[in-house]
């Protein structure tokens, strides 16, 4: 198998791509030279996926590099306040999804575009995105990505200019559990879990800044079930925001997650798949509820809202009213008629089936592992 890339290839190609050569601060290139010598060790990469690891790797350090021109650019971005922002986060297929696009039909709010996030700017127009460069390639590369995962859309409902997860922007420091979903990389994961999460959250608020610098006064809404282990680091840097936190039965997140990282890797890898995939998920859920469960102990309870699926799923409506009001703040009839119609919409694309035997799990094992926690 040939090796992922090096960590000088990588720079070299993502400064062709950008004729850019600022990358910042030098303290992401550990977990860069850890993650590939994870890919390489333990991934089991086929060709393929050899190829999309490269790539994205390379749009990582594309996107420190727009961030670090853009800051240079803008340098007022500094002075744009971020004023209780709301972070949806929890176990995976937990609604994080549907609840996180109902927040962000406000015009109220802005959440943060796939294409965004890829390519840290100034917000431009919604009518100028077509035109734009950095949006037309991710347009092209999400359809891409979802045209050769048949089904796809029915797991997971994605595309270049929809609020996405802001791991895109906690990523760019190389610290990001996207990864462990993406591939299976132990040794990293080992890695990051004693690293120090408070700097990639605080380059998380500068480009929150640069990208929100025409958005000024419209509260953040943002989403990553990736929250889950940095909510210390989170709250230290966004000191007043709501975190809200989605549950669902264990035995049900954890086979759905598995069906989703199956279609999102398939052809990448020789071994992550089956029961190998079905045990890395059981942990990285485990680990992440654990981690949360935690972090909650250590924060005044008014730092955090929950909402139960099922509670959701029978009358979503509803607990958006209850958030607003824990947010003291106005839901008027116009964007409750938007979320309606957008839950809708929702509803009709969503279609997923999966076993949790094609991963070597069952409901007893599940429940067995989480305890208490559930």
């Amino acid at each position: 198998m040939n090796a992922v890339a090096t960590v000088d290839s990588l720079h070299v190609k993502a400064t062709e791509l950008t004729g850019l050569l600022d990358f910042g601060s030098p303290d992401y290139l550990e977990g860069l030279e850890v993650v590939l010598s994870s890919l390489d060790k333990d991934a089991g990469l086929t060709p393929a996926g050899v190829e999309q690891a490269r790539s994205e790797l390379t749009e990582i350090l594309v996107s420190r590099l727009l961030s670090e021109d853009g800051w240079k650019k803008y340098p007022e971005h500094a002075e744009v306040r971020i004023e209780r922002p709301v972070f949806i986060t929890g176990m995976p297929r937990t609604a994080t999804t549907a609840l996180h696009r109902l927040l962000t039909a406000d015009p109220a709010h802005q959440g943060l575009p796939m294409w965004l996030g890829i390519a840290p700017q100034p917000r431009p127009l919604r009518s100028q995105w077509a035109a734009n460069p950095h949006f037309q390639q991710i347009d092209k590369d999400i359809r891409d990505f979802v045209d050769a995962r048949p089904g796809y859309l029915g797991l997971h409902n994605t595309s270049a200019a929809e609020p996405d997860e802001c791991w895109l922007l906690l990523r760019q420091s190389l610290t990001s559990f996207f990864f462990e979903f993406s591939c299976y990389v132990p040794t990293y994961s080992k890695w990051l879990a004693g690293r120090d999460l408070r700097p990639s959250y605080q380059r998380h608020r500068r480009n929150l800044q640069l990208i929100g610098l025409t958005r000024p006064g419209r509260r953040w809404v943002l989403k990553d079930p990736g929250h889950a282990f940095g909510i210390d680091a989170l709250l230290d840097t966004y000191p007043d925001a709501l975190v809200i936190q989605t549950h669902r039965d264990p035995a049900t997140v954890v086979p759905s997650l598995c069906s989703l990282i199956d279609k999102h890797t398939s052809g990448a890898s020789t071994v992550y798949r089956g029961e190998l995939l079905g045990r890395a998920a059981l942990d990285l859920t485990h680990r992440g509820l654990s981690a949360f469960t935690e972090a909650r102990r250590r924060h005044d309870a008014h730092r955090f809202y929950d909402v139960w699926f099922d509670d959701f799923a029978a009358d979503p409506i509803s607990v958006v009213e209850d958030i607003y009001a824990r947010l003291d703040a106005p839901l008027t009839d116009e964007t409750r008629a938007r979320m309606v119609e957008l839950q809708l919409k929702d509803d009709k694309r969503r279609s997923h089936t999966y076993e949790a035997a094609d991963f070597g799990l069952s409901s007893e094992l599940i429940n067995e592992r989480f305890g208490a926690l559930q």
